[in-house]
């Protein structure tokens, strides 16, 4: 039996650290995975004006901020009894989805493709792994070259993304009552001819070699499934009615059911945080650090539904639309990814052209005395709320619950491992030197522990480690 632990796990945004036993085969047969990131927001937020939330809570992750502006100022639009315009909505949609391109690309591109192919042979992408890659010398030349386009695709989703945001990472135009930037004739043609360039690439490039990797490694059809169950709270609002591009609800066991909200808890058994901050609907949540506690091992709390464990994502996004119900596995995120971000980059075509130039996305509102709210929306890796309630205009209480804390979660209180935990499970490493198939699937669920949310123990000097832990201990690279 040996014990695999990679920390930190590279190619994702913030601390994460996974640990595995394998027996003789070397067959994973026990899993652990830990987010070594304590940030405190919710404390940041206490007393604070209710609408600091959307700014503040941004800087939880410069990946996916505008998901966190929208279930901020959705939240705080809940707590006044407010409901945004049409004309509002479509321009939220056009930043966020904005946002979705270019976090969609950065993640197939930049942080997962490198498990399949090989990087140049030159510094950064040296020294790494050189075990199972799969493509011709042809095949592979290409996708790099794609690898770098999509830099500069990137770059373009961001600009086109701040001509309704002001700026972006951390938009400034999203706030209570609307969208502050007014749509003009000009910033609608100059947002086009960006979204029609990221478009074709996605189409493309995007599309053509996410098929390549797929055909090449088809294997990974069958591996990393993990819980098997799939939650959505819903995202892109379509209309003033409560409709949503994508639907909210949950799927178990070949059955799609609606979303109750008030089955959701947390739980902290093994997470760094007091006994009495687990156990809580999010509404009523605490967080409450306890570093040390004993059996804990992660900053990141354990979300339930009705207590049983699931997986948020474009994979439960897309399986709750009926667009794509393959299966649940590796290469299934990956694939539903990249059908997703192709489906919202045509649907932004059609908001673009729905824009009202002659009416305004924004009415000013004022901040009553007390309330209590909650918004939801969908990340690009997956379901995010915020739970807020205030009193003489300031915040007694604030609770963001992310999407991976519900994907890379430690175990609940029932012993229930989290969903990249379960995916883990049953694995053959072919190279225990080189465990690329753990990093295939941690990497397939896009985990961001900046987002876990809930400052890094001092360990004296951290240094990035990969280990291999044996009878006699393989090497620390």
């Amino acid at each position: 039996m040996a014990t695999i632990k990679i920390d930190p796990v590279t190619r994702l945004e913030g601390h994460l650290k996974i640990e595995v036993e394998v027996d003789s085969n070397n067959k994973v047969i026990n899993a652990h995975s830990t987010g070594n990131l304590f940030r405190g927001f919710e404390k940041i937020l206490s007393g604070r004006d209710p609408r600091d939330g959307i700014h503040i809570t941004q800087r939880i992750c410069g990946l996916c901020p505008v998901s966190h502006s929208v279930a901020a100022v959705k939240a705080v639009e809940d707590s006044f009894g407010y409901k945004p315009s049409l004309n509002a909505m479509l321009m939220r949609n056009l930043i966020l989805g904005g946002n979705y391109l270019a976090d969609h690309i950065l993640h197939f591109y930049h942080l997962a493709l490198l498990d399949y192919v090989k990087g140049p042979q030159a510094s950064p992408w040296t020294p790494g792994y050189d075990v199972d890659y799969r493509l011709s010398e042809s095949e592979n030349s290409a996708v790099i070259n794609n690898y770098i386009k999509a830099l500069e695709i990137r770059r373009k989703a961001h600009e086109m993304t701040a001509l309704f945001a002001g700026k972006i990472p951390h938009v400034m135009s999203i706030a209570p009552g609307g969208v502050t930037q007014k749509p003009t004739t000009g910033n609608i043609a100059k947002y086009r001819s960006y979204l029609v360039e990221v478009k074709a690439f996605i189409d493309n490039e995007y599309m053509t070699d996410l098929n390549l990797i797929a055909n090449k490694y088809s294997d990974y059809y069958n591996l990393g499934r993990g819980c098997g169950n799939l939650l959505t709270y819903g995202v892109f609002d379509i209309d003033t009615n409560g409709n949503t591009l994508f639907e909210s609800g949950i799927y178990k066991n070949g059955t799609y059911s609606s979303l109750d909200l008030s089955k959701i808890k947390e739980y902290a058994k093994y997470s760094w945080y007091t006994d009495d901050s687990g156990n809580r609907h999010p509404e009523s949540g605490k967080t409450e650090p306890q570093y040390g506690k004993s059996g804990a091992y992660s900053w990141l709390k354990s979300p339930r539904y009705n207590n049983e464990v699931f997986e948020v994502g474009p994979l439960a996004r897309m399986f709750m639309n009926k667009e794509y119900t393959r299966g649940i596995s590796v290469m299934d995120r990956h694939m539903a990814r990249g059908l997703e971000t192709k489906k919202i980059a045509a649907e932004m075509i059609n908001w673009l052209n729905q824009l009202s130039t002659s009416e305004s996305a924004y009415t000013q509102l004022s901040v009553p005395y007390s309330g209590t709210g909650f918004g939801l929306t969908e990340a690009p890796r997956g379901a995010l709320g915020h739970w807020i309630n205030f009193s003489n205009k300031q915040l007694n209480n604030y609770q963001v619950l992310t999407p991976t804390c519900w994907n890379v979660s430690p175990r609940d209180d029932f012993g229930q491992m989290g969903p990249l935990e379960q995916a883990l499970m049953g694995v053959t490493v072919q190279n225990i030197d080189q465990p690329i198939e753990l990093l295939r699937i941690v990497h397939s669920f896009d985990p961001c522990t900046g987002c876990s949310i809930h400052v890094i123990d001092p360990e004296k000097n951290i240094k990035a480690k990969f280990v291999v832990s044996t009878p006699n201990p393989k090497g620390v690279i």
